[in-house]
């Protein structure tokens, strides 16, 4: 009884009897009760700044292209500083995103720390990198196929969504497939700095208890994850395809 009660004051220290440190795989608790909710997480914080990036970044490059020297409502100025703002957010670190939006991410979420505050700087963070992304694809569309809309008399909503979007949505789909992956690997780096998820399961218990099964099992499991992103998103690219 008293060596129970010893290890379960040590056990979150990292300081477990030889028994408990020599436990392993399925045995181990940070893999049997902890990989599930840490991969849901995952998976929360992925898709939700996910679909907040896409639908915020589609609007922004869009806005991009519109002020752009081939858009429809050319400025320069406008364009310029969209650009600016653009270029800004990519250029920015994610870990040191984190901590300049801390104020933000305490008002939006009321917490700096659990997976629903991450998605805050993961959102921010991934809004320019889609966003540029979404305008080089519209951009590669076909001038012809603008003229031939203007002469049959489109108008400019119809121009952007039923020309330049459509004709560009399949490389949108690959763009959306890129900046799913990449803001999973954000994800962990939030998880490293209490955001949750797979990358604070790999820290916690992988690194800083050196578990070698939890960091295996972690590192195997966003590799999967990344390839099921990948091939729906190739999947996806290529039924949308009509060229």
């Amino acid at each position: 009884m008293i060596a129970l009660k010893v290890a379960a004051h040590l056990e979150p220290l990292g300081v477990l009897p030889t028994g408990a440190r020599d436990r392993r795989w399925l045995d181990n608790p940070a893999i049997t009760d902890k990989l599930w909710p840490a991969t849901v997480e995952t998976f929360e914080m992925t898709l939700i700044s996910g679909a907040l990036a896409v639908l915020l970044g589609l609007l922004l490059g869009l806005a991009l292209v519109t002020t752009g020297k081939r858009g429809q409502h050319s400025n320069r100025v406008v364009y310029e500083v969209l650009s600016q703002v653009v270029n800004i957010g990519r250029s920015l670190p994610f870990i040191i995103l984190m901590v300049a939006i801390l104020p933000l991410t305490r008002i939006i979420a009321g917490s700096s720390l659990g997976w629903q505050a991450a998605c805050v700087p993961l959102t921010v963070g991934a809004i320019p990198f889609y966003a540029r992304l979404v305008e080089t694809a519209v951009n590669n569309v076909e001038a012809g196929k603008v003229e031939a809309a203007l002469m049959m008399g489109a108008s400019g909503n119809q121009i952007t969504w039923g020309v330049l979007v459509r004709e560009a949505l399949p490389t949108l789909i690959q763009s959306a497939t890129v900046t799913l992956i990449t803001l999973l690997g954000y994800s962990a780096m939030a998880g490293a700095v209490g955001g949750g998820g797979l990358g604070d399961l790999a820290v916690q218990y992988g690194f800083q208890r050196n578990q070698i099964d939890v960091m295996i099992v972690t590192v195997v499991l966003i590799v999967l994850i990344v390839g099921i992103i990948q091939l729906a998103g190739d999947m996806l690219s290529r039924l949308v395809d009509h060229r």
